[in-house]
């Protein structure tokens, strides 16, 4: 599969994901971790691809969704942005309510 086609998956099945470098419990820059915890903050599962064991999504993703930088915060098919805004997004409350209108919380097993 072409790595277009990968990530274009990748975004299209996963309705919230991080492209970051490193993980949410071990991220491997600063803008990455605040961009995870602001994320996670907000109570519902989320999905992550580590772009610097991913070197082809590394290179890739920019030019797939004309934006240059990492981590990059994608809902439903469409990209919200980068660090600053998904820290800004949190500060002011819209993160939340982004993510909990696109994952509704599941009822516990």
């Amino acid at each position: 599969m072409d790595i277009m086609d990968t990530i274009k998956e990748q975004v299209e099945n996963n309705t919230v994901i991080l492209y970051m470098k490193g993980s949410p419990d071990a991220p491997q820059c600063g803008f990455s971790q605040r961009a995870s915890q602001a994320i996670m903050a907000c109570g519902r599962r989320f999905a992550f691809v580590d772009v610097l064991s991913n070197p082809d999504i590394r290179a890739n993703l920019p030019k797939y969704a004309n934006w240059p930088t990492f981590p990059q915060l994608w809902v439903k098919g469409e990209l919200v942005g980068g660090c600053d805004i998904i820290v800004e997004m949190h500060d002011k409350g819209e993160l939340q309510s982004l993510i909990h209108e696109a994952v509704p919380e599941s009822p516990e097993a």
